[in-house]
């Protein structure tokens, strides 16, 4: 039975991960570290709740290294899964946080791992942003063209990881995976926010009218690859993840309404598009497939009905959150 560690453990993705993982893998013990505390339902689905396996602990990972590394000397993790990260694309205001915690932070973490003896894996959770646009399927050896702060710290972390592999060997994978989504997911988010305003009766931002294409799987896609990068993946292997086709936020979105019994007009505005933004994402996940059997399982359309039944459940919760990005240490 192995003991499992999820950095970044109180966002969305490791939310779904550690219900996968509590659902189908055989674990002695599973933490999720995060830096805030929980919080309501809403976001945090219940998971763990009652499992004796399952604990949270709210740690800083920038601000609070000394009680990170407490707690994992403590528990001596098998597997410690990296969600940890400053992730939005519009990071040009105070960007060095970006670097703070993407790199910086990383390297810091990887070297102190380097003088421990219990840590059989590293799996750091990418992004596919680093290839920036592409007019084809990014395969994992394609040219790295990151074209914001964000991408570019993100870079320099999986870099940094290659050169440790390359080097000493340190026992790392990374996956990149396309834009993923799920119950729980901050409202910020295109997917979530396209809920709400559905079921609110409020107008979604559509930027730039929606034209941008990207690759979005479901957060339990992203988990079952997760799973099986720990169980089966050669070490120092990077690895995409992503559906076959890339589809346009106009059209996810217009599943959403169409979901709703709603226009398009109905339920969105166009407004601006965002300063220099990506118009295509799209990764080629062939070699994740090839070896170890992966294949998104969740269709666009179920997706958007998990999304809508989470909304529904949950919009007194929500109704009132905020649904602006707001850049936290």
């Amino acid at each position: 039975m192995k003991k499992v560690v999820l950095l970044g453990g109180g966002g969305v993705f490791a939310v779904h991960t550690a219900k996968y993982f509590l659902e189908n893998v055989d674990l002695a013990k599973l933490i999720c570290v995060g830096r805030n505390i929980p919080r309501s339902s809403a976001y945090t689905l219940d998971v763990g709740r009652n499992d004796s396996r399952y604990q949270y602990e709210q740690i800083h990972v920038v601000f609070e290294r000394d009680r990170l590394f407490e707690l994992l000397d403590r528990e001596r993790p098998d597997v410690i899964i990296n969600f940890a990260a400053l992730a939005h694309s519009s990071s040009w205001s105070k960007s060095w946080r970006y670097y703070d915690t993407n790199v910086t932070t990383l390297a810091w973490m990887c070297e102190e791992f380097m003088k421990r003896d219990y840590l059989e894996r590293f799996l750091h959770v990418g992004t596919s942003e680093l290839y920036g646009h592409t007019d084809a399927p990014a395969t994992e050896d394609a040219p790295l063209r990151p074209t914001s702060p964000y991408a570019v710290s993100k870079m320099a972390g999986d870099l940094h990881l290659e050169s440790l592999w390359n080097v000493y060997r340190f026992p790392m994978n990374i996956i990149r995976p396309s834009n993923a989504f799920g119950p729980g997911q901050q409202l910020h988010r295109v997917l979530p926010r396209a809920v709400l305003c559905g079921l609110t009766g409020q107008k979604l931002p559509l930027e730039g009218g929606g034209r941008t294409r990207r690759s979005f799987i479901h957060a339990t896609d992203l988990a079952s690859a997760l799973h099986l990068i720990c169980e089966r993946a050669p070490l120092g292997r990077i690895y995409n993840a992503g559906p076959r086709d890339p589809i346009s936020v106009y059209d996810l979105v217009n599943i959403v309404a169409n979901q709703l019994r709603m226009t398009m007009e109905e339920l969105c505005e166009v407004v601006d598009a965002r300063k220099g933004e990506d118009v295509q994402y799209w990764l080629d996940s062939t070699l994740i497939s090839k070896d170890l059997g992966w294949e998104p399982r969740i269709s666009l359309e179920d997706g958007a009905a998990d999304m809508i039944a989470w909304g529904r459940k949950y919009v007194e919760l929500i109704k009132d959150d905020s649904t602006a990005f707001i850049l936290h240490a």
